[in-house]
């Protein structure tokens, strides 16, 4: 019986895309309250009664997320939520291999999830 383990990471930074709206130009730069989450797939419990320790998994967040940054300054790539959405995975699923998905939220309504098949 399997599990879906959620964790959510809250970080502060700014931002701005490039080439928008697809026209070559910049768009202002501006900053977001982020959150993201990822979900883990779990497959069997220790005796402890989990598998993956929320603990864990936010210390790792907080090593990788770019707090009070400028995001551009920080990856090679147009920092959009599908972007980070994208890059966040990696980082997670080689720490974590039971990583499923990651989503990055922009904010409280508007966001992107990103998995591998």
């Amino acid at each position: 019986m399997p599990w879906r383990v959620r964790v959510r990471k809250k970080f502060e930074a700014a931002h701005y895309l490039t080439d928008y709206p697809e026209r070559g130009q910049r768009e202002p730069l501006h900053g977001h309250s982020w959150t993201v989450e990822a979900v883990f797939r779990v497959e069997r419990l220790k005796p402890s009664g989990i598998d993956l320790d929320f603990v864990e998994v936010e210390r790792f967040l907080d090593e990788v997320l770019p707090h009070y940054r400028l995001l551009n300054e920080v990856y090679d790539f147009s920092p959009s939520a599908e972007n980070l959405a994208r890059h966040l995975y990696g980082e997670l699923k080689r720490r974590f291999p039971q990583l499923e998905r990651v989503i990055v939220w922009e904010t409280e309504n508007g966001g992107a999830e990103y998995w591998e098949d």
